[in-house]
C-alpha cells in the first residue's frame, strides 16, 4: 500500500514537473525556426471591430445578421478547443472589450483551460486595450486610459503570461507617432499595421523598408524608440488562402481517391507569394495573417487547412527552401530581433493615408463633430470622476462599478470606427447612450464625494449635486428654475485656475458671493436668438448670468447665487426693462468705421465694411497681426468624375481646390459690451453662425461656432471649415499636434519619405488636429486650439483652416454603406456647435501660452449647482483643495485613479518637448511626501505607462539601427528616495502605484 502511495505521488511529481517546465509563455512558447531556410510565420488571428456596422453587443452575441454576419461569442467558443486539443496551434486576440464580456460567461472549467493556454502561449494577447483606438481623433490622456483598462483586466487574470509584448493596430486609418511613443512606454517591443499610404508603400517595398525602428519621439530618445512593421497583406490571408465559412477559397483536397485533388496547384501559388512577399523585406523572416474580419466562427475549417498548408509545404522545404509554422506577432518580432540585421528608422507619422489617389482618409477626421466633443467632454468629466473616487476615500465595490461603466463606455468610444466617426449612424447612437449613461453612473459618485468632502461633520450633508450637460446652449433647469442656488466649481488640474461661468437663468440681477463670502462682479447678457433656435423647445432662459470663477489646485470653490428679491417675480423678457446690470446690445451700423474690443492683453478689430475679424494686436509686444476669419465650404465629390471615389464618412474629396464663401459681401454683427466680457456676434448664413468673446483678464479670445442642419435641398455635399487668413510668411509650413501631445511640422505638398503625388491639392494636405494648429513667421505665432478633434491644413502660405463639420449624401464605398448624413435632434440634420481659442503672440512666448491653455481646455473645470440651503458657509466648507501645494507650472497631474484597497494609481507628465520653451522645457523635480492633503504616501512603486509591469522590471529588445547608438532601449530606472522625489525630464510620463494611509 504505501509502495503504490509512493509510485503515485512520484508520477503526480513528474507530471506536476513536466508541467510546470510546459507552462512558458512570451518568447519562450515560439516554435523554433530554421536558420537556412525562409520561415514563414502564419499568424491566425480575427479583427473585430468594438462597434462598427452593427452596436458592440449585437456583435457580440452574433445578432442583427441581416447587416453583417459577425458574433464573437462563436470565434472563442470555437477556437479555444482547437487549441487545447493541439499544443502546435496558435492564436492572437485583441479586444479586451469582447473578451473580458465572454470571460464572464465562462464555467470554472473553462477558464482553467484557458489560462493554461495563456501559460503554454497557444493564446496570446495582442495590443491588450479595450479596444484598437483610433490614431487620428483620439487624445492621448483616453488612449492611456483605455489601454490601461484592457491590460489592467489582462494583468489581473492571467498575471505575467497574460502580459502583451507588442502592439497591433492592423486596422487604423493612418498612424500617429505620439501612438508609438506611448506605445514604447508601455514596454511594447514591437508595432504591426495593416494601412499605409499606397506610395509610401511601393516605395517601402522596393527599398526593403517595410520594417524599421520608429524614433517616435526626440525627447524621449531611445524610451520612445519602437520596431514597426508594415503589414504586406493588410491584414488578410494571401489570395487563395482563405479558409473562412464565408470566404470563397477551396480548401486543401488532399485525396488522391477523390477527384479535384489540388494540392500541388496551392502549395505552388503559395511558395509563389511567399517568396515574393519575401522578396521586399530584409530577413528570412516573413509573417502572414491567416484571418480576417469576425474571421473563425468555425475554427476548425481554418485550422484544418492550415495545418494541411504547414504539412505539404514543409515536406518540400529541402527543394523549395520554405519553412512554415503557427507564429504570433511576439514571435515573428523576436526572430526578426535575432536575425543579425541593422536596421533603418523613421521620425515623421503615417498621416495622411490615401489607398488610392482619390482615395484620402481625411474626411474622418472631422466626421460627426458632435460625437467627438463628446468624447472629449466625457473624458474630462471621467477624470473628474476617478479624482474624486480617491479624494474623498469612499471606495466601495459599488463606487468602483460607478466609474467603471463610464471607463468602460470611454473604452469603447475610442475604438477606430467609434470616436473616428466611421460607424453606421445607429451604432453612434449607441456610443453616445453607453458614455450617458456611465456619465450618470459617475455623476452619483461624484455627488457623493463631494458631498462627503464639503460636510464639515460628516452628519449634515449638502443637497445632492444637479449637473447641466447643456449649458453651451443655455439650458439647465437648477438654475432657471430656484431663485437661490450654489455654483461649485471643481478643478481637476494640479494648479489653481481662473475662468467664467454662464448660468442660464430668467430674471435680471443676481448677488454672487465667493468662498470667503466677497460679492463677486456679474454681467447679465441675453440668449441669443440662435441658442434659441439651436435648443429648440428643450430650455426656456431668456438670460445668461456671467461672473468669475476661481478654483484651488485639485479643489473646488462654491459659489453662492441668490436673486435680488425686488425682481423675484418679475422675469424679463422684454430687453427694454433691462436694469443697469445688464450688457449693452448694438446692432452693427452700416459705416465704414471698425469696431474694436479689447482687454489687458488683446485687442480685436473687425473690418467696418464686412464685419468680419481685420486683425489681432498682442498689446504686450504690441504686434498687430491682420488676419480675416471667415467660414467657407467644400462641395463633396459624388463620385461622378475620375476614380468614381465620392466623400463620405472615411473620405475627403472635394470638387473644387478653392472653397466657396458662406457669405457674400458682409455678415450681420451685434455688438455686446460689459466689463468682463465683450462680444461679436455675427450671423453668416440661416445655419452659420459665431459668437467672439474677449474675457476680462485672459490670454486668448474665444470662437464660439454654431453650424447647421447643413442645407440639402440643392442637392450639393458640404464640408464647412474656418479659415484664418494672414499675410504671415509661412513658406507652405504649418503645425499640428499629435493626438494632444507632440508638434509635428507639416509643410504642403510634401512628405518626408516620398515623392508626394499631388492627386487631391485639399484632402492630401488634410492631417489630424486634436488640440491645436498653427502658423508662424519670425514675427509672429497665430495659433488655434480646438474642442475636439478636426481636420485642418493651410492650403495658402499665410492662411490657416479646420473643418468643423460635414454632410453628405453618398456612401464612400469603404464599408459603412450609408452617407453621413447625421438627423440630429429634430431629425433635419445635426446642428454642432464647438469652440476654438485663438492665440497670438511671439514664436517665443507661444509654446508656454498654448501648453498652459491646451491643459485648461482639455481639463476644464467641471460645474455642478445645489439648491441653496440656509447658513451654508458654516454647514459647509466652501472652499477645498486636495494638495498641499501646487505642482510646477510644466507638470500635469495626468492620471490620479483608485485600484484596490488604499492603492491608487498616479501619473505625472511633464508637458514640455525638449527645446520647446526655454523655461518651461528643462528637467523638474516633485516631491510626492507631503503632496496630498487627504492622505500620505506611504510607498510608490513605478510601473510602465500601461501600469501593467514593474519599472524596474522593463526590458525591451534592443534594436541594432543604422548610425544608432548601443544604449539599449528599456528602461531608465532608478528607486526613489526617502522623501518620493520624483524626476522628471521634457516630455516625460512617469507612472507610480501608490499606497497610501488616511489620517
Amino acid at each position: 500500500m504505501l509502495r503504490t502511495l509512493i509510485y503515485t505521488t512520484f508520477i503526480l511529481f513528474q507530471i506536476f514537473f513536466v508541467r510546470l517546465t510546459l507552462a512558458t509563455c512570451g518568447y519562450e512558447s515560439c516554435h523554433p525556426t530554421k536558420a537556412d531556410k525562409l520561415n514563414v510565420h502564419l499568424v491566425p488571428h480575427t479583427h473585430d471591430d468594438v462597434g462598427w456596422l452593427k452596436t458592440v453587443d449585437q456583435y457580440f452575441y452574433g445578432a442583427n445578421n441581416s447587416i453583417q454576419h459577425a458574433g464573437v461569442q462563436y470565434i472563442l467558443d470555437s477556437v479555444i478547443p482547437q487549441l487545447r486539443d493541439d499544443p502546435n496551434k496558435r492564436f492572437i486576440y485583441v479586444e479586451m472589450a469582447f473578451f473580458y464580456r465572454w470571460w464572464r460567461q465562462q464555467s470554472d472549467e473553462m477558464k482553467k483551460t484557458v489560462k493554461t493556454l495563456v501559460e503554454e502561449g497557444r493564446l496570446e494577447f495582442i495590443n491588450g486595450g479595450w479596444c484598437m483606438n483610433d490614431e487620428a481623433s483620439t487624445h492621448y490622456n483616453a488612449i492611456i486610459d483605455q489601454m490601461t483598462l484592457g491590460l489592467k483586466f489582462l494583468n489581473d487574470t492571467f498575471g505575467e503570461c497574460g502580459r502583451p509584448r507588442v502592439a497591433w493596430h492592423i486596422d487604423p486609418f493612418g498612424h500617429s507617432k505620439e501612438q508609438a511613443a506611448l506605445f514604447a512606454q508601455m514596454s511594447y517591443d514591437g508595432f504591426f499595421f495593416g494601412r499605409l499610404d499606397y506610395d509610401d508603400k511601393q516605395k517601402r517595398l522596393k527599398d526593403k523598408r517595410m520594417e524599421e525602428v520608429w524614433q517616435a519621439s526626440i525627447s524621449l530618445g531611445l524610451e520612445a524608440q519602437l520596431f514597426y512593421g508594415a503589414l504586406y497583406n493588410g491584414y488578410g490571408p494571401p489570395g487563395g488562402f482563405c479558409f473562412d465559412a464565408f470566404c470563397d477559397d477551396a480548401p486543401f483536397e488532399d485525396d488522391p481517391n477523390l477527384f479535384d485533388m489540388n494540392v500541388d496547384e496551392k502549395v505552388k501559388k503559395f511558395l509563389k507569394f511567399v517568396k515574393d512577399q519575401a522578396s521586399h523585406f530584409k530577413t528570412n523572416h516573413i509573417i502572414l495573417t491567416m484571418g480576417s474580419d469576425f474571421q473563425y466562427e468555425n475554427a476548425n475549417e481554418w485550422y484544418k487547412n492550415m495545418d494541411k498548408l504547414i504539412k505539404y509545404v514543409n515536406a518540400q522545404e529541402e527543394t523549395s527552401g520554405v519553412h512554415v509554422l503557427y507564429s504570433t506577432p511576439s514571435c515573428y518580432t523576436y526572430a526578426l530581433n535575432k536575425a543579425g540585421v541593422k536596421w533603418t528608422t523613421k521620425q515623421d507619422d503615417f498621416f495622411p493615408y490615401a489607398n488610392a489617389p482619390h482615395s484620402f482618409w481625411t474626411g474622418y477626421f472631422t466626421s460627426r463633430p458632435a460625437i467627438k466633443g463628446y468624447v472629449r467632454q466625457t473624458n474630462n468629466f471621467l477624470q473628474v470622476c476617478k479624482q474624486l473616487d480617491v479624494l474623498s476615500g469612499l471606495q466601495t465595490k459599488n463606487a468602483a462599478s460607478e466609474s467603471m461603466t463610464l471607463k468602460q463606455a470611454m473604452g469603447v468610444a475610442q475604438h477606430h470606427d467609434a470616436v473616428s466617426g466611421t460607424e453606421k449612424q445607429h451604432v453612434a447612437n449607441d456610443y453616445a447612450k453607453r458614455l450617458a449613461i456611465g456619465i450618470q453612473n459617475c455623476q452619483n459618485l461624484v455627488s457623493d464625494s463631494l458631498s462627503s468632502i464639503m460636510s464639515k461633520d460628516q452628519k449634515t450633508m449638502p443637497p445632492t449635486s444637479e449637473f447641466c450637460h447643456y449649458l453651451n446652449i443655455s439650458i439647465c433647469s437648477s438654475t432657471e428654475s430656484q431663485k437661490s442656488f450654489t455654483v461649485t466649481v471643481y478643478n481637476p488640474l494640479a494648479r489653481s485656475t481662473n475662468s467664467f461661468v454662464r448660468v442660464p437663468v430668467d430674471l435680471l440681477r443676481y448677488t454672487v458671493t465667493d468662498p470667503d463670502g466677497k460679492t463677486v462682479p456679474t454681467q447679465i447678457l441675453d440668449v441669443t436668438k440662435e441658442t434659441k433656435r439651436v435648443r429648440g423647445n428643450r430650455g426656456s432662459a431668456t438670460h445668461e448670468l456671467f461672473f468669475p470663477v476661481s478654483a484651488p489646485a485639485l479643489g473646488y470653490s462654491t459659489y453662492l447665487v441668490t436673486a435680488d428679491s425686488k425682481l423675484v417675480f418679475q422675469p424679463v423678457h422684454d430687453p427694454s426693462s433691462r436694469s443697469s446690470e445688464p450688457s449693452q446690445y448694438t446692432p452693427r451700423q452700416q459705416s465704414n468705421a471698425d469696431t474694436i474690443i479689447k482687454n489687458e492683453y488683446m485687442s480685436l478689430s473687425f473690418d467696418g465694411t464686412t464685419g468680419l475679424l481685420k486683425s489681432i494686436t498682442d498689446l504686450e509686444s504690441r504686434k498687430i497681426l491682420p488676419v480675416s476669419q471667415s467660414f467657407f465650404w467644400y462641395n463633396s465629390s459624388s463620385g461622378n468624375n475620375k476614380d468614381n471615389q465620392p466623400s463620405g464618412a472615411y473620405i475627403f474629396r472635394p470638387n473644387q481646390t478653392d472653397a466657396f464663401p458662406l457669405f457674400k459681401d458682409s455678415v450681420q454683427m451685434h455688438i455686446v459690451q460689459g466689463d468682463l466680457v465683450q462680444e461679436i456676434q455675427q450671423q453668416y448664413t440661416p445655419w452659420v453662425s459665431q459668437v467672439i468673446r474677449l474675457f476680462k483678464g485672459q490670454r486668448h479670445a474665444e470662437f464660439e461656432w454654431t453650424v447647421g442642419p447643413i442645407p440639402f435641398k440643392d442637392g450639393l455635399g458640404k464640408e464647412i471649415i474656418c479659415r484664418f487668413d494672414t499675410k504671415l510668411a509661412t513658406n507652405k509650413t504649418f503645425y499640428t499636434d499629435a493626438n494632444g501631445r507632440q508638434i509635428l511640422t507639416r509643410v504642403r505638398n510634401h512628405r518626408d519619405t516620398w515623392q508626394y503625388n499631388d492627386t487631391e491639392p485639399v484632402a492630401g494636405n488634410y492631417y489630424p488636429v486634436n488640440s491645436r494648429i498653427f502658423i508662424k513667421d519670425s514675427n509672429l505665432q497665430l495659433t488655434v486650439l480646438n474642442d475636439r478633434s478636426q481636420g485642418g491644413s493651410s492650403m495658402m502660405n499665410g492662411s490657416l483652416e479646420l473643418m468643423v463639420h460635414r454632410r453628405m449624401f453618398w456612401d464612400d464605398h469603404y464599408g459603412v454603406g450609408e452617407a453621413l448624413n447625421e438627423p440630429g435632434q429634430f431629425g433635419d440634420g445635426l446642428i454642432a456647435r464647438g469652440k476654438m481659442y485663438v492665440l497670438v503672440a511671439p514664436p517665443e512666448k507661444s509654446a508656454s501660452l498654448h501648453r498652459d491653455l491646451g491643459e485648461k481646455v482639455y481639463m476644464a473645470p467641471w460645474v455642478s449647482f445645489t439648491p441653496m440651503v440656509s447658513d451654508w458657509s458654516k454647514k459647509f466648507n466652501t472652499k477645498y483643495s486636495a494638495l498641499k501645494h501646487e505642482l510646477p507650472a510644466n507638470v500635469h497631474l495626468l492620471t490620479l485613479e483608485h485600484l484596490e484597497n488604499n492603492m491608487h494609481l498616479l501619473r505625472l507628465e511633464h508637458q514640455y518637448e525638449k527645446g520647446e520653451d526655454a523655461n518651461m522645457s528643462k528637467p523638474v523635480t516633485v516631491s510626492l511626501q507631503g503632496l496630498f492633503a487627504p492622505f500620505e504616501i506611504t510607498m510608490a512603486e513605478e510601473v510602465n505607462l500601461g501600469a501593467n509591469q514593474f519599472q524596474k522590471d522593463v526590458k525591451r529588445l534592443h534594436w541594432d539601427i543604422v548610425n544608432g547608438s548601443d544604449r539599449k532601449m528599456g528602461s531608465n530606472y532608478e528607486a526613489l528616495n526617502d522623501s518620493l522625489d520624483v524626476e522628471l525630464q521634457p516630455f516625460q510620463i512617469r507612472t507610480f502605484r501608490i499606497h497610501v494611509k488616511r489620517g
